[in-house]
């Protein structure tokens, strides 16, 4: 009798370890995802009349100035040697992008500061870059497979001395909220982890301006009618604040 084949042995890459790395301390946060159908017509309308900015950036400057109107989006639960809260003074966003490096699809994380007082132009420019310059010429992107090629101990030692002492460290190393989406796909998000306090994903927009918005949250954090009421306050800064500066451009070119 012939012997069955055998599979092979697939040796995770630099990031695929950092992905495990990052899910062991995402695990540990009891994380509840929370969600509202809006509707952005009146920014769809905008961007189908402007400058075609990025869905992506777009989200991140909203939610970056929801977070000024609610610090406790810019705060984390930092548990040693005492538990207490951190707060920063302003937003940084650790963007998920998808890249391929050395013939293998990886996701990168990649963190812009202060988003809620960066011009839209320079949020796409930003994101232009993390999707479409050479890997390892984004720094963000070499620090991470950097610390992938590291021993495990080192590796869970840079995690946990980052995350869990220093509220400063945690959001400069790490951010204060996470997103991405996947809505160009057709597909929503159910539940996805992040160590941080909270992760902002979008499902796919329709041309009416229909899109469920969802915020997974660190209970330890904030809780769920205060998650609500973030939720309201992005649409309607979606509608508002992000449509005009979508609009500007055009109105100044008139």
């Amino acid at each position: 009798m012939a012997s069955s084949p055998r599979g092979k042995v697939i040796p995770l890459s630099p990031a695929r370890r950092i992905v495990d790395e990052l899910l062991h301390h995402a695990k540990h946060i009891p994380s509840l995802p929370l969600a509202r159908d809006c509707r952005i017509e009146a920014l769809v309308n905008a961007r189908r009349t402007g400058t075609g900015v990025s869905w992506t950036g777009l989200f991140m400057k909203a939610y970056g100035l929801v977070a000024q109107r609610h610090p406790v989006l810019r705060r984390a639960y930092i548990p040693y040697p005492y538990a207490r809260f951190y707060e920063h003074p302003h937003s940084t966003c650790t963007v998920l992008i998808e890249r391929e490096w050395k013939g293998e699809p990886v996701v990168l994380g990649a963190k812009v500061i202060a988003p809620e007082t960066t011009p839209l132009a320079l949020l796409d420019e930003h994101l232009r870059r993390f999707r479409d310059d050479d890997v390892l010429s984004i720094s963000p992107f070499r620090q991470v497979l950097r610390l992938g090629r590291q021993p495990w101990a080192l590796r869970r030692f840079a995690f946990w001395s980052s995350l869990y002492f220093s509220g400063y460290k945690r959001a400069k190393r790490f951010g204060t909220f996470m997103m991405s989406s996947l809505g160009a796909q057709g597909v929503e998000q159910i539940h996805p982890l992040t160590p941080l306090s909270t992760y902002l994903t979008f499902g796919p927009i329709q041309a009416d301006g229909r899109v469920t918005i969802k915020v997974i949250y660190d209970h330890r954090v904030m809780d769920g009618r205060h998650v609500a009421r973030v939720l309201v306050d992005l649409e309607h800064i979606l509608n508002t604040t992000l449509a005009e500066e979508v609009r500007a451009p055009q109105s100044r070119a008139a």
